[in-house]
């Protein structure tokens, strides 16, 4: 039986180039290598599965490269290269701070760090969640972060850099890295499809890459999960069952239902969408959203914050044509008072059904 590789670490970025939405932290990178102006110490931070490590590791075997490329890429083909890309390496050492937090720990790393690199110029210590190294820990690390050896290098990642020590902070090159945004993690995970010879519908992978919020990994896991599910050929239908999440025609169909009054079938699709196992408040939260994307939609100049799929974004577009700015300024409103009473109501549907009440009411106000 082959074994199986989950798509996270079989499409890992193995170039700055291949590295996904941090296009001003890779080039950074780059152009210190090209320059020869490495800091002693760098601190990654940003939220989880953005790529902080993966940056990190491209940046160690960049450094140790035997035949840096024209544009200070790894060539992949050296002994380093390859020695970094088969994990056998004595060039990159990680530490995972969550579960070797201690002073002992940190006096075992500083033992390492005097030995000097078998293979290539520098040593680079990885050393993840380093918010969790407890204060005698940090304090024991810093005469050592500060006057590394020359062969030493030290990149720290976190995703809480509000946890770091001023005196830590201060000693090193801070890169924030960001959010991916949905349109790179749908292209990039269409791309993984195509490699794996997966059909997928385009809405799919875009409800994917909502539901990932931001983190590549993430996204890749349920694409991973989604295929397990489906198979090769997957399509959007697919995709909403798998992560449970509420089909776009709802929301348009209440809309629709609210601009005509037609509270019975406003009341009886709410009542069809707890039938199907949603919760009121996931679905509020939705609605808002909703209505939010419908306002992006009226204007030429915000078509850009609407973050869905070609098809889909047409339908909001003609939707939107429909609704007076004033109905979805009020909707909103109305949706945004039900998510904050929601966790307190002691007759939660009630509450949602008001709402969509008084929101179908304001549509007729708006006439």
């Amino acid at each position: 039986m082959n074994e199986f590789i989950v798509s996270a670490r079989k499409y890992r970025p193995s170039t700055f180039s291949t590295v996904v939405g941090q296009k001003s932290i890779t080039s950074t990178l780059k152009n210190a290598i090209k320059n020869n102006q490495m800091a002693h110490a760098y601190l990654f931070c940003g939220p989880r599965g953005v790529g902080k490590t993966t940056c990190a590791r491209i940046f160690a075997k960049t450094i140790n490269c035997q035949n840096i490329t024209e544009d200070n890429e790894p060539c992949n083909e050296c002994e380093s290269c390859l020695a970094f890309n088969e994990n056998r390496s004595y060039n990159i050492h990680e530490l995972d701070a969550a579960s070797n937090n201690s002073v002992e720990d940190i006096r075992v790393l500083i033992d390492q760090v005097r030995v000097p690199p078998q293979l290539g110029n520098y040593s680079v210590y990885i050393i993840d969640e380093v918010h969790m190294l407890s204060q005698a820990a940090f304090n024991a690390f810093l005469k050592t972060l500060e006057e590394p050896p020359k062969h030493a290098i030290f990149i720290l990642a976190t995703t809480e850099k509000h946890k770091i020590l001023p005196t830590i902070l201060s000693r090193c090159q801070i890169f924030d890295f960001s959010r991916i945004n949905i349109k790179d993690i749908t292209e990039y995970i269409l791309h993984v499809a195509q490699k794996e010879n997966v059909q997928i519908d385009e809405a799919g992978v875009n409800i994917i890459a909502h539901k990932a919020d931001g983190a590549m990994r993430d996204g890749l896991s349920i694409f991973d999960q989604i295929v397990s599910f489906s198979g090769s050929t997957i399509s959007y239908q697919d995709v909403i069952s798998n992560l449970n999440v509420l089909d776009y025609d709802y929301y348009f169909k209440l809309t629709d239902y609210f601009l005509s009054n037609q509270i019975p079938e406003i009341l009886n699709t709410f009542n069809d969408i707890l039938d199907h196992g949603f919760d009121g408040h996931h679905f509020i939260n939705g609605l808002s959203t909703h209505f939010r994307d419908l306002l992006v939609s009226k204007d030429e100049a915000t078509h850009k914050l609407l973050e869905v799929g070609g098809e889909i974004q047409e339908k909001y577009k003609v939707q939107a044509n429909s609704c007076e700015q004033e109905f979805l300024l009020q909707a909103l409103e109305i949706t945004n008072d039900c998510d904050l009473k929601y966790k307190t109501s002691q007759n939660k549907r009630l509450l949602v059904e008001l709402s969509l009440i008084k929101i179908a009411q304001t549509a007729q106000k708006k006439k």
